[in-house]
């Protein structure tokens, strides 16, 4: 008999509801953010007078990462921030590309609806804005993050697939498995703009795919799609720069 994820159950109102939520999120931004270091236990009180709020919801915050994987628990008890190697990050990437992959050729096999379909391409056409400008400040990058993500999230909503959207929500949770993981790692490079622009002619690609109906085709270019993400990784683990994403200090180098 299957068991219940536990990441996916809901909050117990006696341990705070949205207060642990907002810990949780809170948190995160810390551990990505080389805030906490990687390794050193995490100190509840601390927590508490950084926060702002009650031991209660800190337990229920730490409890949910440990159950994405950011936090590990230790013998004695109480948490610290995990590492992971590079091959972990990868394989997590490489599973958000197979599950990409999947709902996509779904989605043009079993038909979007023109609801979606229209959302999908108006996300696009706002990220063609934002690549239509010579350079790209932070706030470019941003409003490209939040346009990629959506546009993502319209992809695992159009196979109409609650079990698969539900395990990709899962694996996007990941450390660094995001469809924007890595983006802002290219905010420094001279190439950063020409790497945007190939990432968004596969989106173009993919929704056509879906819109032709050619499930195989959808497929493929969103397992390629992921490539990119494999690619980036690849530069944040050898830059020496870190200060655009901390986080990175997390990723142990291959040896």
């Amino acid at each position: 008999m299957a068991h219940p994820d536990p990441s996916h159950a809901p909050l117990d109102p006696d341990l705070g509801g949205s207060q642990a939520v907002k810990a949780q999120l809170r948190l995160r931004e810390l551990i990505l953010a080389g805030e906490l270091p990687a390794g050193a236990r995490i100190a509840e009180l601390t927590l508490v007078e950084k926060l702002g709020v009650s031991r209660t919801p800190i337990r229920a915050a730490l409890m949910r990462l440990e159950q994405e994987g950011l936090l590990e628990t230790l013998p004695g008890g109480g948490y610290a921030v995990r590492t992971f190697s590079e091959r972990d990050v990868s394989d997590a990437i490489e599973l958000r590309g197979t599950l990409e992959g999947l709902l996509s050729r779904l989605a043009a096999e079993r038909g979007a609806t023109t609801l979606v379909l229209s959302e999908a391409r108006e996300c696009l056409a706002g990220v063609d804005a934002v690549l239509a400008q010579p350079a790209l400040d932070d706030e470019a990058f941003l409003r490209y993050v939040r346009l990629n993500e959506r546009f993502h999230a319209l992809l695992a909503e159009m196979a109409g697939s609650p079990v698969l959207a539900r395990e990709l929500e899962r694996v996007v949770r990941l450390p660094f498995a995001s469809p924007s993981g890595f983006v802002v790692v290219q905010a420094n490079s001279a190439r950063a703009r020409d790497m945007l622009i190939v990432a968004q002619d596969q989106h173009r690609q993919v929704l056509e795919a879906i819109e032709q109906r050619e499930g195989g085709r959808a497929e493929a270019i969103m397992r390629e799609h992921s490539r990119l993400a494999q690619r980036n990784l690849r530069e944040a683990v050898r830059s020496t720069d870190l200060d655009r994403m901390p986080g990175v200090r997390l990723i142990r180098k291959r040896g």
